[in-house]
């Protein structure tokens, strides 16, 4: 069943907050670096610093961040961060990320259709509120994608899908770049079309429909790939030579 109640804005702080976490799952900030000033962090967000520093102590709550008296906030090392796979180098390894990830966010959505609770529909939609806003001012927004398919992987309630996506970050990364960068060349319509398929997947987990969330991830994922390639996919088969 659809859910046609408005769905009200996130708080300043939890978007913060989400970008925030996005950045450091995704290697932006290193381990030990430290974060820029509340000053050049509240001015590129477009926040205050009391809603900086509410995003900011719910990371070091979480043991994201930590803080030293007088020298700032600096990063840590998540903890999925031992889990490592091979640079992306070529074509056919964004490919081959395609399918490894179909078949695991397919299924990843299913269980999540399951499994959630509020608070991980919560987390989903605030990532989509993301994707909302960056497509109303007609862009793409990587950080905004990962931290969708992350929540997504989040509401299954299975450590391993969380893991492994904070651990293929920067391979889904290049992916995605890509991706957008294909998707500007329609204009309006290529994003709006994307959010729509992000749409189609929350309304899916949201009625609690296993069946439709993953066929909708699939689909999702399957236009991605066939946007960035055009439909051309490479033959993966291996030569007996």
């Amino acid at each position: 069943m659809k859910d046609d109640k408005p769905r009200a804005r996130p708080p300043l702080s939890e978007k913060v907050y989400h970008l925030l976490l996005t950045r450091i799952t995704n290697g932006d900030y290193q381990a030990n670096q430290k974060l820029p000033t509340e000053a050049a962090l509240s001015l590129e967000f477009g926040v205050s610093r009391p809603v900086l520093r509410a995003a900011m102590e719910r990371l070091r709550e979480e043991g994201l961040i930590y803080s030293r008296q007088g020298a700032g906030s600096y990063a840590r090392i998540p903890v999925s961060a031992g889990v490592g796979y091979a640079r992306v180098e070529t074509l056919a390894d964004i490919q081959r990320c395609y399918e490894f990830r179909i078949l695991l966010e397919s299924e990843a959505a299913s269980l999540a259709a399951l499994r959630h609770n509020t608070a991980a529909l919560a987390e989903i939609d605030r990532a989509l509120q993301l994707l909302q806003d960056a497509t109303g001012s007609l862009q793409h927004r990587e950080d905004a994608d990962f931290a969708f398919h992350l929540a997504i992987g989040k509401a299954a309630n299975n450590q391993y899908f969380d893991t492994t996506m904070r651990a293929l970050r920067a391979h889904i990364n290049v992916g995605m770049k890509l991706h957008g960068q294909s998707l500007m060349n329609d204009g309006a319509k290529g994003l709006e079309d994307v959010l729509a398929e992000h749409r189609a997947i929350r309304e899916a987990v949201a009625a609690r429909d296993p069946e439709a969330a993953a066929h909708q991830m699939r689909a999702h994922l399957e236009h991605s790939r066939d946007r960035l390639f055009g439909g051309g996919l490479i033959d993966l088969r291996q030569s007996d030579s």
